[in-house]
């Protein structure tokens, strides 16, 4: 049995669904806070547990049994709320003697210094270290979405032009779909091939320049990129401040192994965007 956290959430939820094409039904069980979100899921004869983080006996009865544990992180970002739910998750998973933990972590986890949403994820993975379990982490890039969809196409097609606080550096972000079917990928296979292993989840490297050129391209309109300081930087302000540090530069291959194809690029972004 293979359990996924979070399956009402995007990535649980789209990871549950890649499983799904190569895993039975039968074999793969969710965790969700209601039963009423995931019913398309239990329809399609997934099995569902009822339970969140903040229950630690809803855990570990939803984990006993489970070969294989795809743990979502938490949504909740408030000091010192991600690290307690999760070290409920990991204690729950370590009394249950889940078989294999992969953890949906983040990019700058193995640094120290990280800022403090993504240092929950540093803790996190050293819980999981000092479980004992067989534990993959996945240190997921943020999310292509974010960045590239049909609201951000459309502004810019209305204005003429992107504006980010970017430094002109290049960004290495990747799809919510992406990310999902390679953790679906790990778990599916199990330890024997993954465990004790870390992977840096990130796509195709891009710039805004060309977001910029891309949409002119695919929408036949004019489209420049202006490029703006810090201190004028569009809201949420700290992500440019993480891409002009040049913390989105770093390329890596693993994504597109474990995918066993190219992850999904600047063109097809676009493409859906304006479809």
């Amino acid at each position: 049995m293979i359990i996924v956290t979070g399956a009402s959430g995007k990535l649980g939820g789209a990871a549950v669904r890649a499983l799904l094409e190569t895993v039975p039904a039968e074999r793969v069980g969710v965790l969700a806070r209601s039963a009423e979100k995931v019913a398309d899921l239990a329809a399609a004869g997934v099995r569902v547990h009822v339970g969140d983080y903040e229950d630690p006996a809803s855990l570990k009865a939803a984990f006993t049994g489970a070969d294989g544990l795809l743990f979502v992180s938490g949504s909740d970002v408030t000091p010192g709320v991600r690290e307690r739910q999760h070290g409920n998750v990991v204690r729950a998973a370590a009394e249950a003697g889940v078989g294999h933990v992969v953890y949906t972590s983040a990019i700058g986890a193995d640094r120290p210094g990280a800022p403090a949403f993504l240092a929950d994820h540093t803790v996190t993975e050293e819980l999981l270290r000092d479980s004992g379990l067989p534990v993959t982490p996945l240190r997921n890039t943020f999310y292509s979405d974010m960045f590239v969809n049909p609201d951000v196409v459309a502004a810019a097609l209305e204005s003429g032009g992107t504006v980010a606080a970017d430094g002109g550096r290049a960004l290495n972000t990747a799809t919510i779909a992406d990310l999902a079917r390679a953790a679906a990928v790990v778990v599916a296979r199990g330890p024997q091939e993954h465990a004790g292993r870390a992977y840096e989840l990130r796509g195709p490297l891009w710039t805004y320049d060309e977001l910029a050129a891309t949409i002119a391209a695919e929408s036949g309109r004019p489209v420049s990129h202006r490029r703006v300081p810090l201190d004028r930087a569009p809201a949420p302000a700290f992500i440019g401040e993480f891409v002009s540090s040049g913390m989105f530069a770093e390329p890596s291959e693993d994504l597109a192994t474990l995918l066993g194809r190219p992850a999904t690029g600047m063109p097809e972004l676009v493409r859906a965007a304006l479809a």
